[in-house]
C-alpha cells in the first residue's frame, strides 16, 4: 500500500485510498504509533461511493471510529485533488457526521461544515462554565482568561463523563486561542478542526467576535472560521509531509 502522511495545522494524518471498504482500526493502531509505525493522529482511508467522490473510512490512533474530523477534512480534499481523484478543486465526500464539501486552492482548503447541534447551552462544572455542541463530534467548550488552566486530568475526566472532546478557549482582541484534548488521541493534540470550530461558535454566540474570526490553536498555525446561515466554514492551509510504500 502506498501512505501518504499529511499535517493539517499541526494535526496530522495517513492517508490512502482503496477499492475496498472493510475494518482497518488494526492498520490504524499500527501506522498512527509513533515509535514503531509512521505516527499520526488519525488514519483515513478514501473509498468509492456512489453518494459523492468519495467516502472516507476515519480511525483515530487507537484504532477507534470518529464520525468527523475537521482537519483531515482539509487534508483529504487535499489528498483526492493531488492523486487526481476529483475532477475539480471542488469536491463533495461522505463522512459519518453527513456530506461534507470543500474547496482547494493551492495549499489552502476551505470546508463547509456539517451543521453545529447545541446539545446543553451552559452549565457548570468543576469551576468551570461549558458549552457542549456537535460540529460533526461532539465538543465541550470553556472560555477562560488563561490557557494554563488547561489540565490532563481534567480534562480526562470530562472526556469521559460527556464522552465528548474538551477544549480550552481564550479571546483576546476577536482572537481566538484554542487547547484541545482529543478523544482517540486521550491527549491535547496540536489542533483540532471541529474543536476550534465549537469554540468559535461559542464566542460568536456571546458577541466575543465578528461572523469571521482568526482561530489559533496550539501549533500557533492561523485558521479562518466563518459563520453563514448558520453554516460554518474552516479554512486553513495543510501540508503533505511525504509519501511511503509499506
Amino acid at each position: 500500500m502506498t501512505y501518504t502522511k499529511y499535517s493539517a495545522s499541526g494535526n496530522d494524518f495517513i492517508i490512502c485510498h482503496s477499492f475496498v471498504e472493510k475494518d482497518y482500526s488494526t492498520d490504524a493502531i499500527k501506522l498512527c504509533n509513533r515509535t514503531e509505525g509512521i505516527g499520526a493522529d488519525g488514519f483515513v482511508v478514501l473509498v468509492p461511493t456512489n453518494e459523492a467522490d468519495f467516502k472516507w473510512l476515519f480511525y483515530n490512533s487507537d484504532g477507534s471510529h470518529a464520525a468527523m474530523c475537521g482537519n483531515a477534512t482539509r487534508a483529504c480534499a487535499h489528498y483526492a485533488f493531488t492523486n487526481g481523484l476529483i475532477s475539480s478543486n471542488e469536491t463533495k465526500f461522505l463522512t459519518g457526521a453527513g456530506l461534507i464539501k470543500s474547496t482547494i486552492e493551492n495549499d489552502i482548503v476551505e470546508t463547509q461544515l456539517t451543521a453545529p447541534k447545541v446539545i446543553n447551552e451552559e452549565f457548570i462544572e468543576e469551576g468551570f462554565t461549558w458549552y457542549l455542541v456537535d460540529t460533526g463530534v461532539p465538543h465541550l467548550v470553556t472560555i477562560v482568561d488563561d490557557l494554563d488552566l488547561y489540565e490532563h486530568n481534567l480534562c480526562a475526566k470530562m472526556r469521559y463523563k460527556h464522552n465528548a472532546n474538551v477544549n480550552f478557549a481564550k479571546i483576546e482582541n476577536g482572537i481566538i486561542k484554542v487547547r484541545t484534548y482529543e478523544r482517540g488521541v486521550e491527549g491535547e493534540t496540536l489542533a483540532c478542526g471541529t474543536g476550534m470550530a465549537a469554540c468559535f461558535l461559542r464566542a460568536n454566540n456571546l458577541k466575543l467576535v465578528n461572523d469571521t474570526a482568526f482561530v489559533y490553536p496550539k501549533s500557533n498555525e492561523q485558521l479562518t472560521l466563518s459563520i453563514k446561515d448558520g453554516i460554518i466554514y474552516f479554512k486553513g492551509a495543510v501540508k503533505k509531509v511525504f509519501t511511503t510504500n509499506i
